[in-house]
């Protein structure tokens, strides 16, 4: 029982900080603004439901993966950081175009479930890079396959956590946001693109400083 608790825990801390589901609550309102009601509350469902498919495919099978294709983490970071980067900036520079989606009689594109909303904002490289060491530290060997059992129930049960949470703060990100207006509003997705700028920087800075011979490593 203290495993399976243990392995809950670890997993929710670790992954909940980077996937930060109340700070891009306001990005997702703002992607979705075209959207009824009804659309939006299935697109925060989707973008769950995919989200707990990726950390739970990159838990199990991630380290294996990256070990078949001879792809190192640093790599996975500088790769993942650049595409973060590359959506921030895009989201910091939308815009009056952003807004131009919500004229009437102007007919506004589908917002897909998995780009850009799952992936990167929801689950970017370092929800990813975090589940696969997680991953590759569970227990190996057939003596330790009730331990494996316990702490994979665990694992996958603090998975669910993290996007039940992500599902919550989606589902109700207009209520969150209401409170602070619609000028407040574009000022929070701002903020929290640059954010999310930030943060694509400090991914691709330490997979750089990661790689051998860079800075005297």
């Amino acid at each position: 029982m203290n495993n399976i608790l243990n392995s809950f825990l670890l997993v929710y801390a670790a992954l909940f900080p980077i996937v930060n589901p109340v700070g891009s609550a306001p990005i997702f309102l703002g992607l979705t603004r075209h959207c009824t009601g009804r659309e939006r509350h299935s697109l925060a469902w989707r973008v769950a439901l995919n989200g707990f498919v990726l950390l739970l495919a990159s838990l199990l099978v991630g380290s294996h993966v990256l070990e078949f294709f001879g792809i190192t983490l640093p790599v996975l970071r500088i790769a993942g950081g650049l595409v973060v980067t590359s959506f921030g900036w895009s989201l910091l520079q939308a815009g009056e175009d952003a807004e131009d989606k919500d004229e009437p009689g102007k007919q506004a594109s589908p917002t897909d479930a998995f780009y850009p909303l799952t992936m990167p904002l929801t689950i970017g490289p370092g929800s990813i890079s975090v589940a696969i060491t997680l991953g590759s530290q569970r227990p190996k060997g057939v003596t330790d396959l009730v331990a494996l059992a316990g702490v994979g129930g665990g694992a996958v049960a603090g998975l669910l956590a993290v996007m039940a949470t992500v599902y919550l703060c989606y589902r109700f990100a207009e209520r969150i946001v209401a409170v602070l207006g619609e000028r407040g509003s574009d000022v929070m997705v701002r903020l929290s693109a640059f954010i999310l700028l930030c943060i694509g920087i400090q991914i691709l800075w330490n997979g750089i400083s990661a790689l051998p011979g860079i800075f005297g490593h």
